[in-house]
């Protein structure tokens, strides 16, 4: 068998899939397997890290190596793996909490580092896997277990917090478009560097119809905002809204009212991301017209390629070395007499 004639099936395990029935991780499962299957990648060279959630399940069935690692670490052990085997293709799976909670840290820096990683992260605005707590991205006043009275935390905007990272690809897509989704992974694998995708995932046990306004056959037309590189932004039923700049702001206008010129033009490629950044404020939560697909995806150098690189250089300078006497090479002090 050539990689070329893999599909879906050859991604799938022999573990049972144990999400609950109607999760919008089974979705996105698929779309992730569909995707291997058209990477022209062996599988074999195909690596999965996750940390804690329901959606770190992931790794149990895909039929690649991969880890189930520890909560809100997969970043840091993913860096470790792309930077040790950069002949790799090392993807990320994670969720609101484990990646903006305890995991915050490390996402963020495996961001402005550029690791030649792709991450997802499934943001459901719900703890799932502990029985519906609230998490980094529940709304302002959600009632859950934890915050029986109203979450009085103020959400994160996943998108825009990678933005604020420097991330060099920045995506959003949902797991109620698998053919969106399958654009988004296809431009997440063609990038070199750190790729996060914040899909929305519905939880439909602790936090159904949390993305209705995105999802439902009435609301959906009306608040879904495809950015399609090089076009303008336009959306709506018939295309009669659109995004325009103004003082640095993204703001929605009828395009009647404004003429086509005063559209704005996505350009993913825009070095400053400040563009993107007004794009992903556009809204804070699936609560109205939302940005989906490529926010950024800009070439940057990465830390893989830079850190093996200084090794291949440290080495043919000085050959392969002697760890004790580095390590006693300088700032070392002597204590007494």
């Amino acid at each position: 068998m050539t990689t070329l004639d893999y599909t879906r099936a050859d991604f799938q395990s022999d573990q049972e899939v144990r999400w609950c029935p109607g999760c919008g991780d089974y979705t996105i499962l698929a779309s992730v397997q569909k995707h291997f299957a058209q990477m022209g990648i062996p599988k074999e060279k195909v690596a999965v890290i996750s940390g804690i959630g329901c959606s770190s399940r992931f790794p149990y069935y895909v039929d690649t190596y991969g880890m189930h690692s520890i909560h809100g670490r997969a970043p840091a052990i993913a860096s470790g793996l792309a930077s040790s085997r950069p002949d790799l293709d090392v993807w990320v799976i994670t969720g609101d909490g484990d990646a903006l909670s305890i995991g915050g840290n490390h996402l963020i820096h495996a961001l402005r580092r550029n690791m030649n990683l792709k991450i997802l992260l499934f943001n459901n605005q719900i703890y799932g896997l502990t029985k519906g707590q609230y998490s980094p991205t529940s709304e302002v006043g959600k009632r859950t277990k934890s915050t029986p009275m109203g979450s009085i935390d103020y959400p994160f905007n996943p998108v825009s917090l990678a933005l604020g990272a420097e991330a060099s690809f920045v995506a959003r897509t949902i797991d109620a478009d698998p053919k969106h989704t399958a654009q988004v992974l296809a431009a997440a694998s063609d990038h070199d560097g750190s790729a996060f995708i914040e899909i929305y995932q519905n939880c439909n046990v602790f936090n159904d119809k949390a993305f209705i306004k995105l999802t439902g056959k009435e609301e959906r037309d009306d608040n879904r905002i495809y950015l399609e590189d090089g076009k303008p932004v336009v959306f709506g039923a018939d295309d009669e809204f659109g995004v325009v700049l103004i003082g640095g702001h993204a703001r929605i206008v009828e395009r009647e009212k404004v003429g086509d010129g005063a559209i704005h033009v996505h350009d993913a490629s825009e070095p400053d991301p400040s563009v993107a950044f007004a794009l992903s404020r556009l809204n804070h939560g699936p609560y109205g017209p939302t940005p989906l697909g490529v926010l950024r995806k800009v070439d940057r150098p990465t830390y893989d390629k830079a850190i093996n690189d200084q090794v291949a250089e440290a080495k043919e300078a000085r050959g392969d070395g002697d760890l004790a006497s580095l390590i006693a090479s300088q700032g070392t002090w002597q204590v007494g007499g």
